[in-house]
């Protein structure tokens, strides 16, 4: 670290310089503020440790965008004040992060993703490298248990995972509690080793989903299954497996066949768990066809996608 007694400033910087102490100083020092803004809104529950666990994971996302380096601890508070308040309000999604003060422009978030390709996207949204280390350390439940939580572009709420994965609320609960604790572990033994560039590894995921989407615009879709999916793949609902490659590729095609059009966002990639996030843009001539987003939570087997689970974003 910059001193024995480093201030904000110092740790911010050395926590994005990949020092992964720094983080964990800032998050020591600013903690009790962090929980007494929790239990101030949810009282002394288990949601209020939620919370500021979700607040500390948050700051490992977004500590980049921060603008303020000074101001780190009233943006640590604020992060879990908008929590809180979502918790509250029992919204399906948290507040998306872009809504808190501080952190992005909206309108100059908005230029930046207008028309941009992969790349922009994906340099603005990539994670650390030491990050994705250690969260490659969880085991595969954990690690997708966590991915679709805290950094699917539009999280789940718990029902909403015990949902998609067929298990009861409590065992996501109970998922998310052992990744996080375990993820701490992992970071801090992963810290300082050789990390694999994981810009490059969701940069190429990226131009794998924008290449999906022409080619079954094309009618190109089964060609590249083929190449890009194992022979076995699977959609499932919860628990169970509703169909293979050629269910898939009719579904995509019914979809273009009724106007309804993919348009990609954002992808996150990890060893064997990766999440496209994709806008459905309906035809004119029937706007509620189908919800505003999807995301694709895929399970991988080497290159390949082997399992394949839909996240839809709820109607407005």
């Amino acid at each position: 670290m910059s001193s024995e007694n480093p201030s904000d400033v110092e740790l911010v910087q050395d926590t994005r310089n990949g020092e992964i102490a720094a983080l964990g100083a800032l998050l020591e020092r600013h903690r009790a503020g962090m929980r007494a803004v929790a239990m101030s809104l949810l009282g002394n529950s288990p949601d209020a440790d939620d919370a500021v666990q979700d607040a500390s994971l948050i700051a490992l996302r977004r500590i980049g965008d921060l603008r303020q380096p000074d101001s780190v601890g009233p943006w640590l508070r604020a992060v879990v004040r908008n929590i809180c308040r979502t918790r509250l309000r029992s919204a399906p999604h948290p507040t998306p992060l872009t809504d808190l003060p501080g952190l992005a422009d909206p309108a100059g978030l908005a230029r930046l993703t207008a028309g941009a390709g992969p790349e922009q996207v994906i340099d603005r949204h990539a994670m650390q490298d030491w990050l994705w280390c250690a969260i490659d350390e969880l085991s595969p439940v954990l690690r997708t248990t966590v991915m679709l939580r805290h950094f699917s572009p539009r999280t789940p709420s718990y029902q909403e995972m015990a949902t998609l994965y067929g298990v009861p609320v409590g065992t996501v609960r109970s998922r998310l509690n052992e990744a996080r604790s375990k993820l701490v572990t992992a970071m801090a033994a992963t810290a300082d080793a050789a990390h694999a560039d994981v810009r490059a590894l969701s940069r190429e995921s990226a131009e794998a989903a924008v290449e999906t989407l022409a080619a079954a615009e094309q009618g190109r879709l089964a060609e590249l299954a083929a190449e890009r999916w194992t022979a076995d793949v699977g959609y499932y609902a919860g628990r169970r497996r509703v169909g293979g490659r050629d269910f898939l590729i009719r579904g995509m095609a019914d979809d273009l066949a009724a106007g309804v059009r993919q348009r990609f966002v954002s992808a996150v990639a990890g060893r064997d768990t990766v999440i496209w996030e994709m806008d459905l843009v309906n035809p004119p001539d029937h706007p509620d066809h189908c919800p505003p987003a999807v995301a694709w939570l895929m399970s991988m087997k080497g290159s390949r996608m082997h399992q394949l689970r839909l996240f839809h974003a709820p109607r407005p």
